[in-house]
């Protein structure tokens, strides 16, 4: 396991001090650590893509976020979480991204600087009846912290109405509010993780792994984290057999890939079909590196995840796409797990509780 992970390089890489002192016109503001404006500075490494430009594509927009660094922790993202859905559940209304990015524009991005008292007392001050237009009115960078964490995490929490066991056999649905994303392996089914972000890896052209690997049994289920079209279904030399799915508000591009040699995917999964969040999309394999299809040359059964932002087109398959590290993430999601049940008879899985998205 530790061959293939790649001594899980866990040092701050150089850049990450040159980010601070990026300066960027209009429109185009440098968020310390953070967000970075500058087109071009940071090349496509994406382990499940082969490197590609975008040289082709029309002309777009140009005030558009460039960069993100998603250092926000495991902790602060459960304590925003809690005080969102303890609001919520009061009648009132405490958004935990919006929480995050006041700790994103006061810490400048550095979430090592973070304590529980700091959400508590803005919590406090919003319970006090100050907006947080006033809270931030005098953050420069806010408005861009805002925008990066929220195309992160937009789409992970809100109202809901979920299927859930009933007195008889006959599931009955049960509305609810928090978090609507899943975790990425069924419920019931062991896997490990680390934060591998940015590791090394040399398969084809040396990069960094952009990536987040689970390590789990070959056959585990693999479950859409978020609702979303399917993009992308089929071979890749790096990625193995492999999965894209978009967000709905086009912001999240969710990999999934190093799928099961042979069966790989879920049964009647295609391109272009809508799937939800907890449904079952596919199976923890070690297929990858070669370019000839259905080939093992993973040495450890595992989920290669990614997350890609897409704030404009031109940043898919190009050489400025931006990938942010899941890890913290993929511990939150750990709280919302899909029930999954086998059909003995194809040996598929398929989700339980179905889930109906109201918000």
């Amino acid at each position: 396991m530790k061959n293939h992970i790649g001594n899980w390089i866990k040092k701050k890489w150089k850049w990450k001090a040159a980010i601070l002192g990026i300066s960027l016109g209009i429109a185009a503001i440098a968020v310390t650590s953070v967000v970075g404006f500058q087109a071009g500075w940071f090349p496509a490494l994406e382990v499940g893509t082969e490197p590609q430009s975008n040289t082709e594509s029309a002309p777009s927009k140009t005030d558009y976020i460039k960069y993100v660094e998603f250092n926000v922790t495991y902790p602060a993202l459960e304590k925003a979480l809690n005080l969102d859905v303890e609001a919520h559940n009061q009648g009132k209304t405490k958004n935990w991204v919006e929480l995050l990015a006041y700790l994103g524009a006061k810490y400048g991005g550095d979430f090592s600087k973070y304590k529980n008292k700091d959400l508590e007392e803005l919590s406090a001050k919003l319970e006090e009846g100050v907006t947080m237009d006033e809270l931030t009115e005098s953050m420069k960078y806010y408005p861009y912290y805002l925008e990066a964490y929220t195309a992160v995490l937009g789409g992970l929490v809100g109202e809901y109405q979920i299927q859930v066991s009933g007195e008889g056999e006959e599931p009955v649905w049960e509305e609810r509010y928090g978090l609507i994303g899943f975790s990425p392996i069924a419920k019931k089914f062991p896997f490990e993780h680390y934060d591998d972000f940015g590791a090394q890896r040399t398969y084809g052209y040396k990069r960094r792994h952009l990536g987040h690997d689970l390590m789990a049994a070959t056959g585990t289920p693999v479950i859409a984290i978020e609702s979303g079209t399917v993009e992308v279904m089929g071979w890749n030399q790096y990625g193995g057999w492999r999965i894209g799915i978009r967000s709905h508000d086009q912001k999240r591009y969710y990999y999934y890939a190093h799928l099961r040699q042979n069966r790989p995917f879920a049964e009647g999964l295609q391109e272009g079909q809508e799937v939800k969040a907890g449904d079952v999309i596919g199976y923890v394999g070690h297929t990858g590196y070669s370019t000839e299809e259905n080939v093992n040359n993973i040495e450890v059964s595992h989920l290669h995840l990614g997350l890609q932002l897409i704030f404009d087109e031109s940043q898919k398959e190009s050489d400025n796409e931006i990938w942010v590290n899941l890890y913290p993430l993929t511990l939150l999601l750990e709280k919302h797990k899909s029930e999954v049940y086998r059909v003995d008879e194809t040996k598929e899985y398929y989700r339980k509780y179905n889930i109906e998205i109201t918000s």
